[in-house]
């Protein structure tokens, strides 16, 4: 049931006076549940509980830690479909959306709990003594990874099972052993105290301590500063514009003691497209493309909203055949009526750039928050000389630039802020030509793809979703994946340790059976 409260460690909690509500944006009406906007004194004491649970918590072996993970897999299962219609009421996503959404958060959980049962990474290292050795002897030295501290994780806009209140980041920082206080996002607040219910009803079943985990209501930005700002929280994981983590960045670096903020924000996932593939299967990825664009109204960080081409006949002849491909595209419901103007705001400003010639614009859409997808057209003389058009339009809308050979496509590319992704459509046969324009768009993204589309994001160890700022705060970082964990955790060298006083994972025998790098070996000996 929603309650509208705040989760306060393991008790609900409404000390505030200020209220507000979640909007279905599919009826374009608030949704029945009133959400009281946490108070300064619950943010204190959810941030108290936190550092309490972590003296407890951080205890917990890595084989309790995936009991707990899986317990809260299991809880948002059990949930059914009073979550799904929440989810649903509050996004206008459709239910197969969130079914797979939820499916997938499942998912990254059960994965980092497989991550934490097979142990290996703690990146366990040891590098034997040698008392003999001269003119001096060697030290005995072991190092491996360790919890930071409370984790602060905000919710995000778009993905609100899979990047929010359960999603990635709360996943990957209560693996590390990380308590977790959540600013749920206003635009889904009833999904995420469901969420919330679940991931408690998972801590008291596996015995973890009562303030592991916290979420708070704010409709505002104040909640967020406070946490940010808060001497108990150790790091932050953040989705969302470019703005709001660029923000959150220079607040958790301006502190008395600076902290890492994650931030995933903005991207334009530049795809460069050949003139052989253009020829062989112009009108084929035209067709691809326009669903990629469109796919979940375009409000996906991997939405592909800028295709650089040579110009030519074929990349003419492509642009009509994206434009009809994309005006046979339905016109989806956006996340709100908030998004949905910001959309329509931003687009309106390209296609009155200029120097963009307007290919296709939907006129028509059933709902008041369909989100009418849009291509334009421009040089790239215009686009290198308005950075304007460089700026990200979060919605279902792309920029097909025309360049006047491979020269001036580096020109290009070299001109780009950091992308989480890039894409490369070509034939075998022209990909030698080109070395110095992949690597060009290697230079400025995280994940390259090949005859692919960049939506879709595959929850695996080798997937790295980040990039060079903007698309990220730390370049060096992935949001999804595995490798997340990492973001919680910092080394710690022990030097001449009895083996008594070791962590298990560090002593001789190997007793929990992990892979560790002994003398600069790998060995599970």
């Amino acid at each position: 049931m929603i309650t509208g409260k705040n989760y306060i460690g393991n008790s609900l909690s409404a000390k505030g006076t200020q209220t507000y509500k979640t909007v279905n944006p599919k009826l374009n009406s608030d949704n029945e549940w009133d959400f009281t906007e946490a108070t300064e004194a619950e943010v204190d004491e959810a941030a108290q509980k936190a550092t309490e649970a972590f003296a407890v918590y951080k205890q917990k072996t890595d084989k309790e830690r995936a009991a707990f993970l899986r317990a809260i897999a299991a809880e948002i299962e059990a949930l059914g479909q009073e979550v799904i219609a929440a989810y649903t009421a509050e996004s206008g996503l459709p239910e197969g959306r969130a079914m797979g959404e939820r499916g997938r958060t499942i998912g990254q959980l059960n994965s980092f709990a497989a991550l934490l049962e097979q142990g290996d990474w703690v990146q366990a290292t040891i590098d034997y003594g040698n008392p003999e050795r001269t003119p001096a002897p060697k030290p005995d030295l072991r190092k491996m990874q360790i919890a930071v501290g409370p984790v602060a994780v905000f919710g995000a806009s778009n993905f609100p099972f899979a990047f929010s209140t359960a999603g990635g980041d709360t996943a990957s920082a209560l693996a590390a052993g990380c308590p977790v206080i959540v600013k749920s996002h206003p635009m889904h607040a009833g999904t995420g105290e469901l969420v919330s219910s679940a991931i408690i009803k998972a801590a008291e079943k596996t015995g973890m301590p009562d303030g592991v985990f916290s979420n708070l209501n704010s409709k505002g930005i104040t909640v967020g500063e406070q946490l940010v700002k808060h001497p108990a929280i150790k790091a932050v994981g953040f989705t969302g514009s470019i703005k709001a983590g660029t923000a959150l960045t220079k607040l958790g670096a301006g502190r008395k003691e600076p902290i890492p903020v994650y931030a995933e924000m903005g991207s334009i996932n530049p795809v460069v497209i050949l003139p052989e593939a253009l020829k062989a299967n112009g009108e084929a990825w035209a067709q691809k493309y326009a669903g990629s664009i469109n796919l979940g109204a375009g409000q996906f960080c991997t939405n592909p909203g800028l295709i650089l081409g040579i110009e030519g006949a074929e990349l003419d002849t492509f642009g009509k055949h994206l434009a009809a491909a994309l005006g046979q595209q339905p016109a989806n419901c956006m996340l709100h009526p908030n998004i949905h103007s910001s959309y329509e705001s931003g687009k309106q400003k390209m296609l009155d750039a200029n120097g963009t010639e307007v290919l296709a614009v939907a006129l028509e859409a059933e709902g008041a928050n369909d989100g009418k997808p849009a291509l334009v057209k421009v040089t790239a003389d215009d686009f290198l000389a308005n950075p304007e058009l460089h700026t990200e339009v979060f919605g279902p809308f792309s920029m097909l630039v025309a360049c006047a050979s491979k020269a001036q496509l580096l020109e290009v590319l070299n001109t780009l802020e950091g992308q989480l992704t890039g894409s490369l459509i070509a034939e075998a046969a022209e990909v030698s030509a080109y070395t110095d324009v992949i690597d060009a768009l290697r230079s400025r993204v995280g994940r390259i793809l090949f005859n692919g589309v960049p939506t879709g994001v595959e929850v695996c160890p080798a997937m790295h979703h980040g990039g060079p700022f903007p698309s990220t705060s730390d370049a060096k970082f992935t949001s999804v994946g595995n490798d997340a964990i990492y973001r919680w955790v910092r080394p710690v060298s022990y030097q001449d340790w009895p083996q008594e006083l070791l962590p298990e994972a560090l002593k001789d025998g190997n007793p929990l059976g992990i892979l560790r790098k002994v003398d600069g070996i790998y060995s599970k000996a």
